[in-house]
């Protein structure tokens, strides 16, 4: 059966730095899984990899619903069903909301996300929102309610969460929690990355991927989460036998902006 997301040997690098070392991972359609690991571990850069943020060349296999999407454009890989959650949405003065939404309602061609558009909007109370330019003057909440409206009006194939509770207080992340919950689908897979347990207290994901130095070093059940936070990511290291990350994600954000 095609998975939603199936990653295979994943290797990425930017400039002379090596960071996605042979990644594999595989999401199936129906599944919300958690991929956690400490600072300069890869996460950003899987999801950078993944989206084709331009820096960064990446080889190997990445299919969204069986289609490969390494090579292809941000656009072409975005129609191919992929969607990205920011874990910092910018800010895009004179664009409002609902700008945005019909553009992308008019470049997906298709005539139904103009009426999940609207259901989406009132279901997450974004309705005061359509109006206002995208994330300007929004609470870190907000924005991330923003990022779920976006989700659940396009029904994408793969969405990645890209540290989708960094700077939401507790009520934000339960609300985060639930929403990504009640979009379980047999057509769609999430990815949700993060640092933190947290979230995880909320709902429940069906695998827990742990990436350190490139590489995803083990996977196991929602109880990974709980030894992680156990142990920490120092003493999990030292178990597994991993040798600490040559760069970090910040090292080659920055260099991604030069």
């Amino acid at each position: 059966m095609t998975s939603a997301l199936k990653v295979e040997n994943l290797n990425a690098t930017i400039g002379d730095l090596h960071i996605l070392k042979g990644v594999d991972l595989e999401v199936p359609f129906g599944e919300v899984h958690a991929l956690m690991g400490p600072n300069g571990s890869g996460k950003s850069t899987l999801c950078h990899a993944l989206m084709g943020k331009p820096g960064y060349q990446a080889e190997g296999s990445a299919t969204v619903g069986g289609t490969e999407v390494l090579g292809l454009a941000v656009d072409e890989r975005a129609r191919a069903g992929l969607f990205e959650g920011f874990q910092y949405p910018v800010e895009i003065p004179g664009v409002t909301l609902s700008d945005l939404m019909e553009e992308i309602a008019a470049a997906t061609g298709d005539e139904a996300v103009t009426a999940r558009i609207e259901r989406a909007a009132a279901e997450f109370g974004m309705e005061p929102f359509l109006d206002r330019s995208v994330n300007e003057d929004l609470s870190g909440g907000e924005k991330k309610r923003s990022e779920i409206f976006q989700l659940a009006s396009l029904q994408p194939k793969v969405a990645i969460l890209d540290e989708i509770d960094s700077g939401l207080d507790i009520d934000a992340v339960r609300e985060v929690a639930a929403a990504v919950e009640a979009m379980r689908s047999p057509d769609l897979g999430v990815l949700i990355i993060t640092h933190y347990s947290r979230i995880l207290r909320y709902m429940t994901p069906d695998r827990v991927h742990i990436m350190m130095a490139g590489r995803i070093v083990r996977s196991g059940g929602p109880e990974l989460a709980h030894e992680l936070e156990e142990k920490g990511y120092d003493t999990m290291r030292r178990e597994l036998g991993v040798e600490p990350a040559e760069a970090s994600d910040d090292g080659a954000d920055f260099l991604a902006g030069l």
